[in-house]
């Protein structure tokens, strides 16, 4: 018997790859599943259209409509100047205003609730969202409740034959894990762009004040934001939400919050409506190998160092010390500050949690339960801030460092003076504060005007408000 060899390397490459795409598909008995490897003529064809069938209905496309009112040339506010260019004073007298139009994605989660998945910024002043489905159908969406630190928000349809995606666990994603990223990028309609997963707990960022990203080169674009991150199972993992874009386009650096990190947000929204997120009262940094030789700890030692403890907070209560340096929460390691930020931010008011801390080079266990955040709801007889921010619902941030705008009601002052909920407040009138208490006496000296400076996403600006 003979056999008759072949020599692989005198085959064209784009053969040898799809053998090897194949071979790689053949091996996964769920992967199989997926892909058909012949048409109807018999040739081979790996596709993700009997995954993408089954999600792509649960996939919608949202609409905003957002009616702002627009400022005039203060040249108008001088009668003389109306009286020679003829202005009528009716015209003065109407409020100018614009309405616009804003385009994102979003993922069904609940059919039979009409539960629609999607993120803040997609949603954020919208006076009017609709939800259009893969078939042509649209409907008038409900706010149920939103995140803004985390970025996502939780919209509520009416409608029969609803299509549900179904909810994976996204620990268990791995860097190199195949994914697909569905959207509406542009407006243009749902698209679909395949990728890997890059990286993993991506932070840092200051993008999002919780961040713990996943990060994929499927293409994002704009329209993405709020749309599916699904594996190769067709199961979300993750909710597409910013792009890394320094030349104005996709370079291949898309981010996704995982869909884990969303859910104790999710049940709450679903439940109170809002995020009751509970806090420890902790400032805390990482621990550097100069931090750790300097407090006689292994040089590489990971974890978060607790910088200052504020006063009566659930850090205080439970015994916790500036220089204790936290190694695990709930049996969990912790490996930098992002990442216990982020472990304490997904629990609620409430919530009890156990530490592991270094202090002093010995291991100790200490147990603490998570408060409310420490709230100041700005009144009229505040001072300025009265008058300039009614309506303002103001907390100390989770990292102890400014004061975060937690809420705004529609139509008071404070929606008008161009904060939004999620700002983060570093100073008042050019004096730093970094808590509830050090704002409202700094804004208590003024009387007439807030110079505010503010930190939002990854930007920082100067907001003026005069009486």
């Amino acid at each position: 018997m003979t056999y008759r060899l072949f020599s692989v390397a005198k085959w064209p490459s784009q053969i040898i790859m799809s053998l090897c795409f194949m071979l790689a598909m053949a091996s996964s008995h769920s992967a199989y599943a997926l892909f058909p490897f012949a048409d109807s003529q018999g040739e081979p064809l790996p596709s993700l259209a009997p995954m993408l069938k089954k999600v792509n209905p649960a996939v919608v496309n949202i609409s905003t409509y957002t009616t702002r009112k627009m400022q005039q040339n203060p040249l108008l506010n001088d009668p003389f100047f109306r009286r020679f260019f003829n202005i009528p004073e009716q015209q003065m007298q109407q409020p100018q205003q614009r309405r616009t139009q804003s385009a994102g994605s979003g993922v069904i989660i609940d059919a039979e609730e009409g539960t629609v998945l999607t993120n803040h910024h997609v949603i954020d002043g919208a006076d009017e969202i609709t939800v259009a489905m893969e078939d042509g159908r649209s409907f008038t969406a409900k706010l149920i409740g939103s995140d803004p630190e985390l970025d996502i928000a939780v919209l509520k349809i009416e409608g029969e034959d609803l299509v549900e995606v179904k909810v994976a666990d996204s620990d268990q994603l791995q860097v190199g894990d195949f994914v697909a990223a569905i959207g509406n990028p542009f407006g243009l309609g749902q698209t679909v762009t395949t990728g890997i997963v890059s990286a993993l707990g991506r932070t840092g960022l200051g993008i999002e004040g919780y961040e713990n990203f996943i990060q994929t080169d499927a293409s994002i674009n704009p329209g993405n934001s709020g749309g599916a991150l699904v594996n190769l199972r067709g199961e979300l993992v993750g909710i597409n939400t910013a792009i890394l874009a320094p030349s104005g386009g996709n370079v291949g650096i898309g981010f996704a919050i995982p869909v884990n990190m969303a859910r104790a947000s999710i049940g709450q929204i679903l439940e109170y409506g809002e995020v009751r997120r509970g806090q420890l009262g902790v400032v805390i940094q990482d621990l550097t190998p100069e931090l750790a030789e300097a407090f006689d700890i292994d040089r590489f030692q990971r974890g978060a160092m607790i910088a200052e403890i504020q006063e009566d907070s659930a850090a205080d209560k439970a015994g916790l010390e500036t220089g204790d340096v936290v190694i695990e929460i709930d049996g969990k390691p912790v490996l930098s500050s992002a990442q216990l930020r982020n472990a304490v931010g997904v629990r609620k008011i409430g919530d009890k949690i156990k530490l592991k801390v270094l202090r002093e080079g010995k291991e100790k266990t200490i147990k603490a339960t998570l408060a409310e955040p420490e709230k100041f709801s700005v009144a009229k007889d505040s001072g300025a801030a009265g008058e300039l921010l009614k309506g303002a619902t103001l907390r100390n941030a989770d990292d102890g460092n400014a004061v975060l705008i937690e809420k705004i009601e529609p139509g008071s002052p404070a929606a008008s003076s161009g904060l939004r909920p999620g700002d983060l407040i570093v100073s008042v009138n050019r004096q730093r504060v970094s808590n509830v208490e050090a704002f409202a006496k700094a804004a208590a000296r003024s009387n007439d005007r807030l110079l505010l400076r503010i930190v939002r996403g990854r930007a920082a600006l100067w907001v003026v408000l005069n009486k």
